[in-house]
């Protein structure tokens, strides 16, 4: 048995940009390459946004069915599903199976893309469940924990509590920060690596987008990494895009292997100090002759992180480079200044953004940074107070602000 497992494909990333069309391209390779397998395993983030517009509905209906024109002859024996109620075609082709991610999780009283392409018979949607598999007398149990708010993924995974089955091959897929691996400060994790379930022959993690390797006990934990880059910060520069295929027989351990995607567009970084300009304005020159010149296949991204007190005198010399290598490169310039005020922690940050979230995820973002910034001690959760302000219940979110953090609770709770 070979099954495929990726993670954070970002479908519809970098709309209206010129790398608009770089997921599609490495989800689409990545399931070409995926030939071979007889299972698929996206853990998580198969969407870049949680409203994916519907050209992006279109592509990914079309990619995905890659693998549902393939039979691998794999058999599912047990489920916490109904198997009859999970769709004959994506059982008797390639199974999907794919957890929801952060970018994927529905706003309240919604379905999720996930759920939406599960009820099309598209894929098998899992949280907090498992399926069992067989082929050639191996059994492999998957179990599933879709992306659930951080500050609650510890008790909900206690509370599902997830133990291996007797005579399987059992992974644990999850799509969540684990300290100490977080992805951002801004989302303090509530699970630590040891708290993880035991028993398990392997734990895979999404959500952080650079590939990890580590042991839980006897365990073996992986974040996998993502297909696509969205980030465009110092450690995705050095990241290489890809998704891993895994072999199983009967008694042994599977064979890892990483397979990197070659349509993966090249991404640099560099950091800059503007204390001398004319150094800066002459090293920058020299990196990107050098990148220029090199043939790729398409346009690399090229990041400058430029430090220093006062930036100003630097944009005269970043809108020449701009007009010098804009044919060749796709140029972006990131300033971290000095000054804490409000207005320049907001403009730094979405310098930094650099289209990595959607417009809601940066709206969510920015309302956390300002509610930090708030002389009180209440604790609020930033995400539901968005979506009810999104979906236009102001006094339902005062209410949250102002007194009843139950109602909050209760609301996250009918979510998960």
């Amino acid at each position: 048995m070979k099954i495929s497992v990726l993670s954070d494909c970002h479908l519809g990333s970098g709309h209206n940009t010129e790398r608009e069309e770089d997921a599609f391209d490495n989800f689409q390779e990545a399931l070409e390459k995926s030939a071979d397998c007889d299972l698929i395993v996206i853990a998580g983030d198969l969407f870049d946004t949680r409203s994916p517009r519907t050209t992006v509905w279109a592509r990914a209906i079309s990619l995905l069915n890659i693998p549902l024109l393939r039979k691998s002859g794999i058999v599912p024996i047990a489920s916490t599903r109904e198997i009859a109620n999970v769709h004959t075609k994506t059982l008797e082709s390639t199974p999907v199976i794919c957890l929801h991610g952060n970018h994927d999780r529905r706003m309240r009283d919604e379905v999720n893309a996930v759920q939406a392409l599960d009820a099309a018979g598209m894929l098998v949607h899992l949280h907090r469940q498992h399926m069992v598999f067989e082929k050639d007398g191996v059994k492999l149990a998957v179990h599933g924990m879709s992306s659930v708010p951080e500050k609650y993924a510890g008790s909900v995974l206690q509370e599902w509590g997830p133990r291996p089955i007797q005579d399987c091959f059992n992974i644990l897929v999850m799509h969540q920060n684990v300290d100490p691996y977080v992805y951002s400060p801004l989302e303090p994790p509530s699970i630590k690596l040891e708290d993880l379930p035991p028993g398990f022959d392997m734990i895979l993690n999404g959500h952080i987008h650079t590939k990890v390797i580590d042991k839980v006990g006897d365990t073996l934990f992986m974040i996998l990494g993502s297909t696509v880059t969205t980030q465009f910060d110092k450690k995705e520069a050095g990241s290489v895009k890809g998704f891993h295929k895994m072999t199983f027989e009967n008694g042994r351990k599977p064979e890892v292997e990483f397979v990197p995607i070659e349509s993966n567009r090249r991404f640099f970084y560099y950091e800059m100090q503007a204390d001398n300009v004319e150094i800066m304005r002459t090293e920058m020159d020299a990196i990107l002759g050098d990148i220029s010149s090199s043939k790729l296949e398409k346009k690399p991204i090229v990041k400058f992180k430029i430090f220093g007190k006062d930036t100003k005198p630097v944009d005269q010399d970043i809108a020449m480079l701009q007009k010098k290598y804009g044919d060749r490169v796709i140029l972006s310039f990131a300033k971290n200044l000095t000054s804490e005020g409000l207005e320049s922690r907001l403009s730094e940050s979405l310098l930094n953004i650099e289209g990595k979230l959607s417009v809601e995820e940066m709206g969510i973002r920015l309302m956390k940074q300002n509610m930090d910034g708030l002389d009180s001690k209440a604790s609020f959760d930033v995400e539901s107070l968005f979506e009810m302000l999104s979906g236009g219940e102001v006094d339902k979110a005062m209410a949250v602000i102002t007194n009843d953090q139950r109602f909050l609770y209760d609301s996250l709770r009918s979510r998960q």
